[in-house]
């Protein structure tokens, strides 16, 4: 519903232009917005007119007009004056507000219609349908893009995306919970994936400074219909669960460059459990130290290069190789070898995932 202040702007604005004062009420008289300095409403007289036949009609020396939403009456505006200046200047002002009406409604439509498309509400044939009757394009080149905040209803957040993409009329933005925005961005034939990831950059830095605000996003792959949409935005939901179990450093998430991780997220947890009991007999990576954890972390870093982990972790060489015996004895994995050390990083990768799983349960 458009609201008051909205249409208490207007009535100011047509006042400036026009030099005639202009009162809005509802069908039963209570008043919506007015330019005069006294709240003079002649309820009696709006209710009758209200219930009459007739369209406008000149009252006590007030034109009186009828403001429709879809053909049922929404508002009465009086225009102070009986000329037939005031007359015409209270049709224009008349047009206005209904032009105001249906631009909100559609707006508002067209919110709850992308909703709906991105949580697989709509049956194929309601989706044209209704991307016909809301002039959506259908067959244009979109992506979704999920921005997740710290705070629930981060409105400072809200506010700062709609600022930057609000004007734009062929994006949307709009949200289906509480801690994150959605940003469905319409793309040239020539924005590929190297512009939208300077697009999620530019959003993280902007929201990070202005809204002081963290924030993670997550962006799914480029589709060519509208229909399609919805697998974009589960693509970036999935690369945004993903993100915070296996890549914990990115602020920036693509569903295209999630690799392995992507793989893991999809397996059936009791797989997951078996793969564990067969890879690890004894000790498991949730049970080591924080000092095994960086020691091995860091030479994964280095791919497996003993002298350049040395160097990074300040200990001597024989100290690193004397800390991986140690692990092979009591794992039974030696990931100096590339096959073990592939085994034991999807391990720890599954082990991340299995503690997510279970956190959010």
């Amino acid at each position: 519903m458009i609201s008051s202040q909205i249409l208490q702007n207007t009535l100011d604005e047509l006042n400036t232009i026009t030099r005639v004062d202009f009162t809005l009420t509802d069908v039963h008289g209570n008043l919506v917005a007015t330019t005069l300095s006294e709240e003079d409403v002649q309820e009696s007289a709006i209710i009758q007119f209200a219930e009459s036949p007739a369209d406008s009609q000149v009252v006590q020396g007030a034109h009186f007009f009828k403001v429709f939403d879809d053909k049922k009456i929404e508002f009465v505006l009086i225009a102070q004056g009986a000329s037939k200046d005031a007359y015409m200047l209270g049709r224009v002002a008349v047009s206005q507000i209904q032009n105001l009406i249906i631009a909100y409604k559609e707006r508002f439509d067209k919110n709850n219609y992308i909703q709906n498309l991105l949580l697989d509400n709509l049956l194929s044939i309601d989706i044209y349908n209704r991307a016909r009757k809301l002039h959506i394009d259908t067959e244009v080149r979109r992506i979704v893009y999920v921005i997740e905040t710290k705070y629930e209803k981060d409105n400072a957040a809200m506010e700062i995306v709609k600022g930057l993409f609000g004007s734009r009329t062929k994006d949307f933005i709009t949200a289906v919970d509480e801690k994150s925005i959605i940003l469905v961005q319409e793309l040239k034939e020539n924005e590929g994936y190297d512009e939208v990831e300077k697009t999620a950059h530019m959003l993280r830095d902007m929201l990070n400074s202005e809204a002081m605000s963290s924030v993670k996003i997550a962006y799914g792959t480029i589709v060519d219909e509208i229909r399609q949409v919805s697998r974009s935005y589960k693509e970036a939901r999935m690369a945004l669960d993903v993100g915070k179990i296996f890549y914990t450093e990115k602020a920036v998430i693509a569903y295209n460059t999630l690799g392995i991780g992507r793989l893991i997220y999809q397996l059936p947890l009791p797989l997951c459990e078996m793969f564990m009991k067969e890879v690890f007999t004894a000790e498991t990576p949730d049970s080591f130290d924080d000092e095994t954890l960086a020691t091995i972390g860091k030479f994964f870093d280095n791919n497996l290069n003993v002298s350049e982990t040395a160097r990074q972790l300040y200990i001597h060489r024989n100290t690193l190789v004397y800390r991986l015996e140690k692990l092979q004895k009591s794992t039974g994995l030696d990931i100096r070898v590339f096959e073990d050390a592939m085994t034991f990083k999807i391990a720890m990768m599954v082990v991340n995932y299995m503690k997510f799983m279970e956190q959010n349960s």
